[in-house]
């Protein structure tokens, strides 16, 4: 498994700020933030003029590019994704499902529009992933089946993050014992009660909640899983650089611990 973290948790400082943080951490790799409103990282609309600057602070700070997070499933908005992660070398793009809890017209609207965009990540040979997500059409572990069965692209894949399906009254371990054969991604964070939000960035730090991260990353060694584990955490945008460094190390830390725990590192 290679270690990363989302720059979005230096979503307030530009990215080479987030470069130089993460690999100071002790990070694998970094997965870079094309979120509007969030971050100023990967800006779509500009990604040309971006993207030689994004492969220059690879390599100068060592961090492999993991992947990107793109939450819209605008097809314009995605192809561009799409072409930039190309052109940059990002191999997963994730993004989030929409629609609403309970809906079944926005599911099934959603299931349409994931399954058109994973036939163009194959087109472009890249790999498109989902998440269940609080509030959403594919919120547990029974609609991410759902979806697993319905969309049957190879470049499609699960993002698997432990605290929206433990905010959806589920155990993550188990839920993520139940689909890990299409499991591409993981956003990993922590979570401290089930209610609707992550909570404050310094208790979504690995180790703050309730999660069972422990047991969660054995499921992903016991399986063979080898790809991006993506600390994400959301919300520090007003949060000064050495705020959100403290939680990109302890984050790391506990991610460190994890592995070596289930003997994966």
């Amino acid at each position: 498994m290679r270690l990363g973290a989302n720059s979005v948790l230096f979503g307030g400082h530009d990215l080479e700020t987030a470069f130089r943080y993460i690999a100071a951490a002790g990070y694998d790799g970094i997965e870079v933030s094309a979120i509007d409103g969030m971050s100023e990282h990967l800006v779509l609309d500009s990604w040309r003029e971006i993207a030689p600057e994004v492969r220059r602070l690879s390599r100068e700070y060592g961090l492999e590019l993991l992947a990107m997070e793109q939450p819209s499933q605008d097809p314009a908005r995605m192809e561009a994704a799409f072409q930039a992660a190309v052109e940059i070398g990002i191999p997963i793009i994730n993004c989030g499902p929409g629609g609403k809890t309970g809906d079944e017209e926005s599911f099934c609207r959603t299931i349409d529009a994931l399954g058109e965009l994973s036939l163009m990540a194959e087109r472009y040979g890249v790999t498109l992933c989902v998440k269940a997500h609080v509030g959403a059409c594919i919120h547990d572990t029974p609609t991410t089946l759902r979806a697993m069965e319905l969309i049957t692209s190879p470049a499609f894949g699960i993002d698997m993050d432990p605290s929206h399906i433990y905010r959806a009254g589920e155990n993550p371990v188990e839920a993520l014992a139940a689909v890990i054969g299409r499991v591409k991604h993981v956003h990993i964070r922590d979570c401290k009660g089930r209610q609707q939000g992550p909570g404050k960035p310094e208790m979504q730090a690995n180790g703050r909640g309730d999660i069972d991260l422990v047991g969660y990353v054995r499921v992903l060694h016991e399986n063979g899983y080898t790809g991006p584990l993506n600390l994400e955490v959301i919300g520090a945008r007003d949060y000064d650089v050495t705020r959100c460094a403290i939680i990109a190390a302890e984050a790391r830390g506990h991610m460190q611990a994890c592995l070596q725990a289930c003997g994966a590192r």
